[in-house]
Order: structure tokens, then C-alpha cells, then sequence
């Protein structure tokens, strides 16, 4: 009776131990973090909104854009890029090519989770305004807007009294690197990628105020990316003998990001390789394939020259908004997990051999500190979890909605009145993401614009990721 009553005592004894160490463990719903990711594009939208708009404290705005020159067309549409109230073509399209690989490579799963259409529907709105952006063969809008108007001014975009420039690029003004990604982002506009090649050169030499807030650093990687997102689209030989013909396939990069695009074509070439798609170049373009998964074995810890991470386990890339560095390499590194176990292959890296599971669990490891399982027990998406930032760096989240109070907001009245207000944002911006600081921690202040503004290009890769894990 006596050794039973003692058994019984451990049991119990065991039970609580587990329930203390799960207690406060909150369970990660990755399908909701798959919906909030999409309903953050409706809250960055430009233009005339639609009757089935989900986010509600959002207007139009914007409906003028391009009206103030003839020669200009219609621009009114697409997304903001981040908290402010410009709209510019280099981060837009990339944000639009990433949303459409998460679609291409998760569509099944985005189905099961009902938000296919939104997926698709978030895609549309980006590639509408982008079409209008390029009403001829040879002319390439790339910005509306103006940064410094915009950035002295604090105003929700409904009613903003900035001004509206529009900058493009053209024969005599050229961005192969603006031209080239548009193209990535449309797939099947071949005219684009031979824009680019007739017209060499970085765009911010024709539209110097992009290049204040997005400067390429090089049109080259663009020019790949393109090839390798037209010859996936049509499989037209030029595309593929544009990549093998390169004697510049990007090395191991230090990054993947709107800017630099060579690990996203990497990853693409060795996708070819591993399906049978590259022909006769598989041997030429083995360099790309190797660089990639060169890349993937660093973020995993397993490579010859590992990047860092913070003490909390996120990988760490650069102080301004980390966070998207994190999800343009943990997108790659789950892609890579479905290529490998589609192939019935593990990833051979310096220190380890990884199976797909290896590089999902990393990708985990990830989405999780970022949905919460980290040194502040915080959320970085808004609106995701019980605790999450209250006071991101965004214009239209962090001032009353013109739904509630029509009356203007000016543009140092906005300052007075909302930036410099210690209160939670008045709306909610569900599923956009900030980033932490290289220590763990995060300063919740709309003037912490290094780490507090969310951005189109982070969500984008985020989406397949949530996909892969949901």
C-alpha cells in the first residue's frame, strides 16, 4: 500500500513539474499569423478602396496621384511602403515577386487555410498599379511622392498635404535594377527585362529621391533574378542563357533582400537544377546552386562562415529593421526543406549534413521568437498574441481614423498631436512586424523608427513561411 501511495506521489509530483514549465508557454497559432500577414496589405493600400476592404479604419487616399501632369497617367493605387505615405516602385515589386513565389510554392497550403484568394487578391493590387506605372515600352514610373515633403510632415494618408511627385525612369534615365525587378514582378513582361538591357545603369541615378530611402546598390543581381523568374515563367532558352553566360552569380552573400536579390536567384537556379529544368547548363550554373545552399547552411549555424544571432536565438543581419533579413532567409530555408524532401536529399553543409526536418525546425525557431517565444515574451507582430508594440511608426495606424473625425490633420499638428503622444496607436495594424534590437530588446515608441516600422517587404517572405509551418 505504502510503495503505491509513493508512486502515486511521483506521478503527481511529475504532473505539476510539467505544468508549471508549460505554464504561460502560449500555443503558436501559425494560421493566424498567416491571416494577419495578408490583412497588413489592406492597411498599407493606396487609391480608391474596395467595398469588401477588411481593415475599416482605412479611406481612399491618394486618388490623384499622377493627375498633375498631362503627360503623367493615372497612378492612384498600390501599397506604402512602410509607415509613411510613399509609394515606391523598388521595394513595391519586390514585395510583389515574394508574395507571388510564397502563393506559387504554398498555394495548396494557403487553400486549406481559406486565404488563397487574399493572397491572390493582395498580389493584384500590387501588379494593377504597376502596370499603370509602365505605360509604354520604354517609360518606368518608380516613385510618387516626395521624401523630405513626406517625412517632415506626420499625416494619415486620407488626408495628406504632401506633395505628389512623380519620378521615373526612362531611354534617357535608366534603372535596369528597378526595370529588372518589375519584371521579376510581373514573370511574363519580357519588354521590361530588354528595357533593362538597353538601358544599363542603377535607377537612383534617374530617381535620386528613391535613392535616399531605397538606393541599389547594383543593377546586376536584378538582371539574374529577372532571368530566372522569366525562364520559370515562359522557359524560353534567352533567360536561361542569360544566368549561365553571367560570370557574376553573387558568391555567398551576406544577405537576401529587397536590394540584393542574388540568393533569391540562387535558390531559383538550384530549384531548376534539382527538378531536371536547367538542360545542358546544369553544369555551368552548379556555382549558383552551391552559393545558395552555402547561404542556407549559414543561417542554419552549420556553414563554414556562420551569421550572427542575438543571445535570444534571431538571427542578426543589420540594426535597421532586422526583421527582414530574418524572414527573406527563413522563407529560402523552408523552401529549401520542401526542394530537399521532394528529392529525397539532405543539404550537405561544412559541419552537418541537414534533412528537410533539420531546416524546418531552424524555420521554426525563428517564426517563434518572433510570434513570442523570446526574452520579452512579446509578440512582434501587431495585433498577434496578448502582447505585442502599441506604438508603431506608422502615420495611418497611429492617428484617429478620418472615419471617427473628419476634421484635417496638419502636417506639424500631426507631431503635436499623435507622434508625440504616450499612448497606444488609436488603430490597430494587424500583422504588421517590427524588429527587435541585437540585444533582445525593443524600445515601444513611434520615435524608434529603426525597429518600430513595419514594412511591405517583410511581410512578403513571412507569408510562406507561415504557410510552411500552419
Amino acid at each position: 500500500m505504502m510503495k503505491s501511495v509513493k508512486m502515486n506521489m511521483r506521478v503527481l509530483v511529475i504532473v505539476v513539474v510539467l505544468l508549471v514549465f508549460f505554464e504561460g508557454i502560449e500555443c503558436l497559432d501559425y494560421g493566424e499569423a498567416l491571416t494577419k500577414s495578408l490583412l497588413f496589405y489592406e492597411g498599407q493600400r493606396s487609391g480608391k478602396l474596395p467595398p469588401n476592404q477588411r481593415v475599416q479604419w482605412r479611406d481612399n487616399s491618394a486618388l490623384f496621384d499622377g493627375s498633375a501632369n498631362r503627360s503623367t497617367p493615372n497612378l492612384e493605387g498600390g501599397y506604402y511602403d512602410a509607415g509613411d505615405n510613399l509609394k515606391l516602385g523598388f521595394p513595391m515589386a519586390f514585395t510583389i515577386t515574394m508574395l507571388s513565389w510564397s502563393t506559387i510554392e504554398y498555394s495548396n497550403k494557403l487553400k486549406a487555410k481559406n486565404e488563397f484568394q487574399n493572397a491572390v487578391t493582395a498580389i493584384k493590387w500590387g501588379t494593377d498599379y504597376l502596370i499603370k506605372a509602365h505605360p509604354t515600352a520604354d517609360i518606368l514610373y518608380g516613385e510618387v511622392g516626395q521624401s523630405d515633403s513626406d517625412h517632415q510632415c506626420w499625416q494619415r494618408p486620407e488626408d495628406m498635404t504632401t506633395l505628389r511627385t512623380t519620378y521615373r525612369i526612362d531611354d534617357q534615365n535608366p534603372g535596369s535594377d528597378l526595370a529588372a525587378e518589375t519584371a521579376a514582378a510581373f514573370a511574363s513582361a519580357s519588354i521590361l527585362f530588354a528595357f533593362g538591357l538597353k538601358s544599363p545603369g542603377i535607377y537612383q541615378n534617374s530617381i535620386p529621391d528613391a535613392g535616399k530611402i531605397y538606393a541599389s546598390s547594383g543593377y546586376q543581381d536584378e538582371m539574374l533574378w529577372a532571368a530566372a523568374w522569366l525562364y520559370k515563367a515562359t522557359s524560353k532558352q534567352q533567360y536561361l542563357d542569360y544566368i549561365s553566360s553571367s560570370s557574376d552569380s553573387g558568391g555567398l552573400r551576406t544577405a537576401f533582400s529587397w536590394d540584393d536579390k542574388y540568393v533569391g536567384a540562387q535558390v531559383l537556379v538550384a530549384n531548376l537544377i534539382m527538378d531536371g529544368k536547367a538542360g545542358s547548363a546544369a553544369t555551368r550554373l552548379a556555382r549558383f546552386k552551391q552559393q545558395g545552399e552555402e547561404f542556407i547552411c549559414s543561417c542554419v549555424g552549420k556553414g563554414s562562415n556562420n551569421f550572427k544571432k542575438t543571445q535570444g536565438g534571431l538571427l542578426w543581419f543589420l540594426p535597421w529593421n532586422n526583421v527582414q533579413y530574418v524572414a527573406t532567409a527563413t522563407f529560402v530555408t523552408a523552401l529549401y526543406s520542401n526542394y530537399l524532401n521532394a528529392n529525397k536529399a539532405t543539404l550537405q553543409c561544412s559541419a552537418a549534413s541537414l534533412t528537410p526536418s533539420d531546416l524546418t525546425a531552424f524555420v521554426k525557431s525563428q517564426v517563434d521568437y518572433l510570434l513570442g517565444s523570446n526574452p520579452l515574451k512579446m509578440s512582434y507582430m501587431v495585433g498577434f498574441g496578448s502582447k505585442y508594440p502599441q506604438q508603431i511608426h506608422h502615420r495611418a495606424a497611429s492617428i484617429v481614423s478620418i472615419k471617427k473625425d473628419k476634421r484635417p490633420v496638419s502636417c506639424q499638428g500631426g507631431f503635436d498631436d499623435w507622434f508625440n503622444k504616450n499612448a497606444p496607436n488609436p488603430n490597430v495594424l494587424d500583422g504588421a512586424v517590427v524588429s527587435t534590437d541585437e540585444n533582445d530588446a525593443y524600445s515601444d515608441s513611434r520615435s524608434n523608427y529603426q525597429h518600430a516600422e513595419p514594412t511591405t517587404v517583410t511581410n512578403a517572405p513571412l507569408l510562406g513561411v507561415f504557410a510552411h509551418l500552419a
